[in-house]
């Protein structure tokens, strides 16, 4: 049997998503800023479902003031994350990423500007926003160029994605075609 004090430990940081997996995000003390800062980009179907707290239960080993934010349980386009206020222990590094799939060059565009904060981390439509975390922003049918049978097509397509740091898709097209 499982002790009382461990359910409510696991209901209390369990999403509010039927998602079966959730990305777990650890900021230093930034939570609430930066689920406010991507819920404005996403917009539709993104938002904030719920935030828990610290208490002074375990203050000696979490170091955080009694009633400040613990975790954020958000949502972006309908994908559900959950953002921790875990102190400065930790930061994220390019071995993981989240992709946006756009469906045109206009959305490619919009989340660039929106969250690109570091020129010198762009490359093949990659990007780091002002909170550490890197991002790919790639046109819908990516994966199908660069997997096309027609593997002169899919070189082209890869040569030319690889010289860019926004991608355009335009360019993208025309390489695959060869024109």
């Amino acid at each position: 049997m499982v002790p009382i004090s461990t359910i409510n430990f696991n209901l209390k940081f369990g999403t509010t998503s039927q998602q079966k997996i959730t990305t777990h995000f650890w900021f230093g003390n930034q939570a609430e800023e930066v689920t406010n800062f991507y819920v404005s980009i996403f917009g539709e179907d993104s938002g904030i479902n719920e935030k828990t707290y610290y208490s002074s239960e375990g203050q000696e080993i979490h170091g955080m003031e009694e009633g400040t934010v613990m975790t954020v349980d958000f949502h972006l386009r309908g994908q559900s994350f959950v953002a921790l206020n875990g102190g400065p222990n930790f930061k994220f590094n390019e071995a993981i990423s989240l992709m946006i799939n756009c469906k045109d060059q206009d959305e490619i565009d919009y989340f660039w500007e929106k969250l690109s904060a570091d020129p010198k981390a762009e490359q093949c439509g990659w990007l780091k926003d002002k909170f550490g975390l890197s991002w790919q922003v790639v046109p819908e049918g990516m994966n199908e160029m660069l997997n096309a049978g027609d593997r002169e097509k899919a070189k082209r397509a890869m040569r030319a994605m690889l010289q860019m740091k926004k991608l355009d898709i335009q360019k993208l097209k025309n390489a695959f075609e060869g024109e």
